[in-house]
């Protein structure tokens, strides 16, 4: 498979090193000193695209990848106010698109472990639910687009809880989402119920960017001559 990268920091080098050794070719590399090169001629080479950037980016980038007919893989967040957008757009083009928060093998198998502890607790209202984020201090957004996943997990549940917010005290129908910046720290999220007898808690924490790489990849692998928008869900076949 040939690959275009669109964003080529950290995140960007760690997928490269997965797909070299998986058998694929990086044909594309796009950072900011050249984004002239992200044209058509350039990613008509490339059999998928994946793009990890920033979120003042993000949205163009996306669009303009699903406009120029490559099937895109994205794990960049702070732009999903604009996903309905995106949606549209790739149903125009009739394209191939697949957004995750994290594409971490884990993660995803963490977020349906989330859902069913929010089902299993929700009838007991002596418990209180909060999460926890921990990144990295060059993190520019936050709450991060996991957490924000495992809040809308459990308020699929905690339906009297409306909206999340952030680093601020939760009204009743408010889900608290803690952010914390730490170096060096890949990812660590942790759910949490705490009631005055005991507390129950759920953590997921990342060792490196490596799962995070290899859940692009195999999403990249999955996407490959397809039409449509789909998840992890579609991926994992959870």
């Amino acid at each position: 498979m040939k690959i275009a990268l669109i964003g080529y920091g950290k995140m960007g080098k760690a997928i490269e090193a997965i797909a070299l050794e998986r058998g694929h070719e990086v044909v594309l590399k796009i950072d900011e000193s050249n984004t002239a090169d992200f044209n058509q001629e350039n990613i008509a080479k490339a059999d998928v695209a994946i793009e990890f950037t920033g979120p003042h980016t993000a949205y163009e980038n996306i669009r303009k990848a699903i406009e120029l007919g490559v099937p895109l893989v994205s794990g960049s967040t702070g732009w999903l106010d604009k996903m309905s957008e995106v949606e549209q757009l790739c149903a125009d083009k009739n394209g191939a698109f697949i957004y995750a928060s994290n594409f971490s093998v884990g993660v995803n198998l963490f977020f349906e472990l989330n859902k069913k502890l929010a089902a299993l607790m929700h009838p007991h209202k002596e418990y209180n639910v909060s999460l926890e984020e921990i990144h990295h201090t060059q993190k520019k957004d936050a709450p991060s687009g996991t957490a924000i996943t495992l809040a809308e997990g459990v308020m699929e549940t905690y339906q009297a809880m409306t909206k999340w917010v952030n680093d601020t005290a939760p009204q009743p129908d408010e889900l608290l989402i803690v952010s914390k910046r730490i170096d060096p720290d890949p990812g660590t999220h942790t759910i949490r119920y705490t009631s005055e007898i005991d507390d129950i808690t759920i953590t997921h924490s990342a060792h490196s960017r490596k799962g995070f790489a290899l859940g692009a990849v195999v999403a990249a692998e999955f996407l490959k001559d397809k039409k449509g928008i789909f998840t992890m869900k579609e991926v994992l076949g959870l």
